[in-house]
C-alpha cells in the first residue's frame, strides 16, 4: 500500500521508525510505540470481526487514557470515522449525537454502560458497542469487553484514503453540537502542524518525511491536561505522537493540580498543554501555595489553546516556571491552528492574516479597518456531517477559494495582523456598541478577589442590552461590592463594557475542556 497522508500510515511509520520507544506513560500502563500499534491493530481487527468498516462512525465516549487513543488509532487503520463524545452529556444529548453521526460502534467507560444500555435502542445504525475497563465495577451486560478485542489476532490491512475523515464535533454552548469533517490531509497540516512542531527540519512534504520526524526530532514528552475530546488536545497529542514523543495521560476523573504537578516531576514532562484560564489559574494558585514543593526545571512549555488565557496569568506562570516558553494558541473546530496569539490592546489577541488567512465580510475579503468574521482556506474541512444549511453558512467560496468562516470576530490591521474580540454569536451590542464577552472577563478575572468569570447580554429598554457579569469569588477573599470592582475595570475597559450588574454564584459553569457555558451565562443574566 502506498503511503499517503493519512494518520493510520504515519503513525505506523513513526512505530516502525522508532519501536521501543515509550509511547504512553499513564496511570494504568506504559506503552511503547510498537505495543501501542500492535494493540491497535488488535483493536481494529476485533471491531472488523463484529461488522464495522470503511466510513463507518466510531464514537470515543471516554476520559483520558490509553483506550482513548488506541480508539481513535484503530478507527484510522480501518478507513473508519472517529469522534469525540462529551462524557457529561446525559440521555437526551446522546441520543441526538449518537444518531446525527450515524454511530456504527462507541467505545465507552465501563461506567457508562447503563446509559449505553438506554439509549442503545434509538440509534438504528448501531453494530456495536465495547466497553473499557475503569474500576467501576460496573454491569457491561450488551457490550463487548475491550479487553478481549485486544486479544484478537491483528489481521489488516485495511483501504484507506487520505480523504478519509474524522469527525471532530463543536462543544455545542452556542447551539447543538455539528460534526466538522476533516480529511485526514487536511487535518494533517491544519490542526497537527504537518509534524513539524517537534523537527528543525518542520513540515513534512512526503508522507514519507514522518519518519525523518520520528527519527530526529526532539525527545521530549508531553503531558496534554485537557480531556482529550476536546479538539485543542488531540491535535496536540497527534502533533506530538507523529514526531515520535511520549504522551503522558492522568487518568484521574477530576482536575487536581498536586497530582498533576507530582506527575510532571516523577515522569519529566517537558510539554504542558492545556486549555485557557479555567485550567491555569488553579495551576498557578497550586505553585503559590507549594512554592518549592517541585522541581520543574525540566518544563519547557506550558502551552494553552482553545479558550483565552490571560496575560496576567501568562505572567505568573512564567515567574513560577522560568524555565518554561508560554505559548497561547488559537484555533476553532472548524479552521484547524490559526496561529500563535500576539497581546492586543483593545482585543483577547491578534493572529498573523496571510494568504491562507484572512478577515471575511459580507462573503467577501474584508479590508484594512474591517471587523467581519476570521477565516481560513487552504487545508480545510469539507462541511458539517449531516447539516447542510450549516455547511453552507461556515464553508463558503469566496474569492474562487472554499473558505472556513470561524464563529470568531475580527479586525484587519494595517501591520498584516488581525486583532481578534470573541465569538460574534456571543457579542453584546449595547447601545450600537458591540462588546465582545472575552474581553471583559480576562479583566474581570484579573480582580483579585475574582476566581472565575463569564459575561453575558441582560435585555435593557433603553441601550438594547447591557453587560452581565457572572462571577465566582476566589476561595479566602471577600467579596467586593459593584462599585470596587467598577473601580478596578475603569483603567482597563471603555466604560461601555463595564458590567452594570454582577451575579456572585459558587461556581461558574464551564464545559469539561474548560469553556465557557455562554446559554447558561445568558439565562443566569436574563433571570437575574
Amino acid at each position: 500500500m502506498a503511503k499517503q497522508f493519512h494518520l493510520a500510515d504515519l503513525f505506523e511509520t513513526v512505530a516502525k521508525t522508532v519501536p521501543d520507544r515509550t509511547a504512553i506513560i499513564s496511570d494504568s500502563t506504559r506503552l511503547t510505540y510498537a505495543e501501542l500499534n500492535d494493540q491497535a491493530d488488535r483493536l481494529a481487527s476485533g471491531l472488523a470481526a463484529h461488522g464495522v468498516s470503511r466510513g463507518d462512525k466510531i464514537g470515543l465516549y471516554l476520559f483520558n487514557g490509553p483506550a482513548y487513543l488506541l480508539g481513535f488509532i484503530a478507527a484510522c487503520k480501518l478507513g473508519a470515522v472517529p469522534y469525540n463524545v462529551n462524557y457529561r452529556y446525559r440521555a437526551d444529548e446522546l441520543r441526538y449525537l449518537f444518531a446525527n453521526a450515524d454511530s456504527a460502534a462507541i467505545l465507552h467507560g465501563a461506567e457508562f454502560s447503563p446509559i449505553i444500555r438506554e439509549v442503545r435502542s434509538d440509534v438504528p445504525t448501531l453494530k456495536v458497542t465495547v466497553a473499557v475497563p475503569d474500576g467501576s465495577g460496573a454491569d457491561i451486560s450488551g457490550s463487548l469487553d475491550y479487553s478481549e478485542l485486544l486479544t484478537t489476532p491483528p489481521a489488516g490491512p485495511w483501504e484507506r484514503g487520505e480523504d478519509d475523515i474524522i469527525l471532530s464535533y463543536t462543544g455545542g454552548t452556542t447551539g447543538m453540537p455539528k460534526g466538522v469533517m476533516w480529511p485526514h490531509r487536511a487535518f494533517l497540516f491544519a490542526c497537527a502542524g504537518g509534524a513539524g512542531y517537534f523537527n528543525p527540519a518542520g513540515p513534512v512534504k512526503l508522507p514519507e518525511d514522518i519518519a525523518d520526524r520520528a527519527a530526529n526530532g526532539y525527545p521530549l514528552k508531553m503531558f496534554p491536561l485537557a480531556p482529550l475530546m476536546h479538539m485543542a488536545a488531540i491535535w496536540a497529542t497527534w502533533s506530538a505522537m507523529l514526531n515520535g514523543l511520549t504522551i503522558i495521560l492522568d487518568e484521574s476523573r477530576a482536575f487536581d493540580p498536586e497530582k498533576i504537578f507530582d506527575t510532571i516531576e516523577r515522569e519529566g514532562a517537558n510539554l504542558i498543554q492545556f486549555v485557557g484560564d479555567a485550567m491555569a489559574t488553579p495551576l498557578r494558585d497550586t505553585l503559590r501555595a507549594n512554592a518549592g514543593r517541585w522541581t520543574l526545571d525540566h518544563v519547557m512549555n506550558l502551552g494553552s489553546g482553545g479558550a483565552v488565557f490571560s496575560q496576567h496569568l501568562k505572567d505568573d506562570l512564567k515567574a513560577l516556571i522560568p524555565s518554561a516558553s508560554i505559548t497561547d494558541g488559537m484555533g476553532s473546530s472548524e479552521t484547524g491552528v490559526s496561529g500563535m496569539a500576539e497581546k492586543s490592546a483593545e482585543g483577547v489577541m491578534r493572529l498573523p492574516a496571510n494568504e491562507n488567512q484572512q478577515v471575511i465580510v459580507d462573503d467577501r475579503i474584508g479590508t484594512i479597518g474591517e471587523t467581519g468574521f476570521i477565516a481560513r482556506t487552504g487545508n480545510t474541512p469539507i462541511g458539517y456531517y449531516n447539516d447542510p444549511v450549516k455547511t453552507a453558512e461556515t464553508f463558503k467560496t469566496v474569492a474562487g477559494k472554499l473558505w472556513a468562516v470561524s464563529g470568531d470576530a475580527g479586525r484587519l490591521d494595517e501591520d498584516g495582523m488581525i486583532t481578534m474580540f470573541g465569538r460574534g454569536s456571543t457579542c453584546i451590542n449595547s447601545g450600537g456598541e458591540k462588546i465582545f464577552p472575552e474581553e471583559v472577563e480576562e479583566a474581570l478575572r484579573a480582580h483579585p478577589s475574582i476566581f472565575d468569570a463569564v459575561v453575558a447580554g441582560q435585555k435593557d429598554e433603553r441601550w438594547g442590552e447591557r453587560v452581565v457579569g457572572v462571577v465566582s469569588c476566589r476561595p479566602g477573599t471577600s467579596t467586593p461590592t459593584l462599585d470596587e470592582v467598577k473601580a478596578f475595570l475603569v483603567d482597563r475597559l471603555a466604560g461601555y463594557k463595564i458590567p452594570k450588574a454582577l451575579i456572585w454564584v459558587d461556581e461558574v459553569k464551564r464545559s469539561p475542556a474548560g469553556k465557557q457555558d455562554y446559554r447558561w451565562a445568558k439565562d443566569m443574566a436574563a433571570n437575574a
